[in-house]
């Protein structure tokens, strides 16, 4: 099994999300991308859409408003403009 990815959604506001999870997918400005544990290091900007976090059988989607993506060894850390969780349908 895979190892967990620590993740963490931050607004201006407030810290959104914080935890353990299996993936996180983004919308960077170049592209979706996808983030697992242990994913390459790198950093890219966000343009308006969806953050998906996944862990188990559970899926969160947090609407953000551009900002920074930045994957180091420690994980991922998502500084957003603004960022909404989407309730579930």
């Amino acid at each position: 099994m895979a190892g967990k990815l620590s993740f963490s959604l931050v607004s201006p506001e407030r810290e959104v999300f914080a935890g353990l999870v299996d993936q996180v997918d983004a919308p960077g400005v170049e592209g979706d991308f996808g983030v697992l544990a242990d994913h390459a290091p790198f950093m890219t900007a966000l343009r308006e859409g969806p953050v998906v976090v996944f862990d188990g059988a559970s899926k969160r989607t947090f609407e953000v408003k551009g900002g920074f993506a930045d994957v180091t060894p420690a994980g991922l850390t998502i500084l957003a403009e603004a960022a909404t969780e989407v309730a579930a349908a």
